[in-house]
């Protein structure tokens, strides 16, 4: 399945408009991971664990993204939009969700 951030395919016909597609992903993080992303900012540098995070949330909700196009009869999702939010008490949820137009190209 093709997925992307713009609202056509090069080269590819859009045939049908089957609808909104989304996903969904809520990840908790724990205490450890912040407190070892706590020590990576006192010393300056990039925290790992949270960029993994963030990436393992962003795959999971485009994952659900796909599933729910196919289930529409989709073979491409166009215009996805991509959104971050952090959740919670204290923020310890990042809450990520992947928003596009399911689509039948030719």
């Amino acid at each position: 399945m093709i997925i992307t951030t713009t609202n056509t395919i090069e080269g590819k016909r859009i045939r049908q408009y089957m609808g909104l597609a989304t996903g969904e992903a809520i990840m908790g993080a724990n205490v450890f991971r912040d407190f070892m992303a706590g020590i990576t900012d006192l010393v300056g540098g990039r925290s790992g664990t949270y960029e993994s995070k963030f990436a393992e949330a962003r795959e999971t909700a485009l994952q659900e993204l796909q599933e729910e196009a196919q289930r529409k009869g989709a073979n491409a999702v166009v215009g996805i939009d991509i959104d971050y939010e952090v959740l919670g008490s204290g923020n310890g949820m990042l809450m990520v969700t992947a928003t596009g137009t399911a689509v039948k190209i030719e």
